[in-house]
């Protein structure tokens, strides 16, 4: 079990350039395998963190690895998105997401440096639901657009709709808050 988690994540890595690629393609076919794998790669990112607390086999490699799979599935998939669909992604919210997942990184790696570790806050669970709700949602549909009859019907529908960027701009700004809240409450704790 001492590898299982570092393996998982390192075939999330592995995974996500694939995934990229198959929702870049906008066919049935492409992006039907982009939400299968994205949803393998949320499994895999679930079990790797139970495991390695369950066991006690965390490690430093995973440490480090584990947010890097998650910002390259994530942000990767922001940014296909913001490509694909700029009038419900655009390109300044996935730049704001970006610019929270830095500005985190960056205050993780300083206080680390001090010889002290940043404790993830618990509505940073939040905003990785939010974040991946979303982004299987619009899978989804993306998914169903392709297809015939009646669920590309409502798929079409939907893209149209308000509903997609209304929910793009929640999970920005959830993403967002939690980022500034990194800032203003700095809860740090001796390695």
């Amino acid at each position: 079990m001492k590898y299982v988690p570092n393996v998982l994540t390192i075939g999330r890595i592995v995974v996500t350039p694939i995934m990229l690629v198959l929702l870049y393609s906008d066919t049935l076919v492409g992006i039907s395998g982009a939400l299968v794998l994205f949803v393998l790669a949320a499994i895999s990112d679930y079990l790797d963190g139970r495991i390695a607390r369950q066991y006690k086999v965390g490690s430093r490699i995973g440490q480090f690895l584990d947010p890097l799979a998650d910002k390259v599935l994530v942000l990767g998939t922001f940014v296909v998105f913001a490509i694909m669909i700029p009038r419900i992604v655009p390109w300044w919210g996935v730049g704001l997401i970006a610019l929270r997942d830095a500005g985190v990184t960056g205050l993780r790696s300083w206080v680390e440096s001090q010889g002290l570790s940043l404790r993830t806050l618990p509505m940073a669970k939040a905003k990785t639901a939010a974040q991946l709700t979303f982004l299987i949602a619009m899978l989804v549909v993306l998914t169903a657009e392709k297809t015939s009859g009646g669920a590309s019907e409502i798929a079409m529908w939907i893209l149209a709709s308000w509903v997609p960027f209304a929910a793009f701009l929640l999970v920005m700004l959830v993403t967002v808050l939690t980022g500034l809240a990194y800032f203003v409450r700095l809860d740090y704790s001796s390695q």
